[in-house]
């Protein structure tokens, strides 16, 4: 029998609210549980996020190297410019202007809060031509 039954990545914030609706939209999930000081979110896939009041967070400054990198979340999708005008029209914000070509193309974004994540394009299945 295990002793851990749930796991959740938290972000502290000032807050709560506020950014768990922002990854709610992104992830097309549903609030599971609030609290005063915490919001607990379950994205489409499964994906599980909590968000904690912290009158005294301050954003992570990366990719500039002083209080760099707090936390960091990656989220795979199948298109990148999509997914890009979602994220600015709910509030969040490009990080990188340049592309990262390859099989695994990457973009950097922060949320309202100023926490970082990455999107990641999914790498076609299919079997090369030729």
């Amino acid at each position: 029998m295990s002793l851990v039954k749930a796991g959740f990545v938290v972000l502290d914030c000032a807050e709560p609210e506020k950014l768990a609706l922002f990854y709610r939209e992104l992830l097309d999930g549903e609030q599971t549980e609030a609290t005063a000081n915490r919001v607990e979110i379950r994205g489409a896939d499964g994906t599980r996020l909590a968000f904690r009041r912290d009158m005294n967070a301050t954003p992570p400054s990366w990719p500039r190297p002083e209080n760099s990198l707090q936390a960091h979340l990656d989220f795979v999708v199948e298109d990148l410019d999509e997914t890009e005008r979602r994220i600015v029209g709910l509030g969040g914000r490009p990080l990188e202007a340049k592309d990262a070509a390859g099989p695994y193309e990457e973009r950097g974004y922060a949320d309202p809060a100023g926490h970082s994540f990455t999107l990641r394009r999914v790498a076609p299945t299919a079997p090369k031509q030729g």
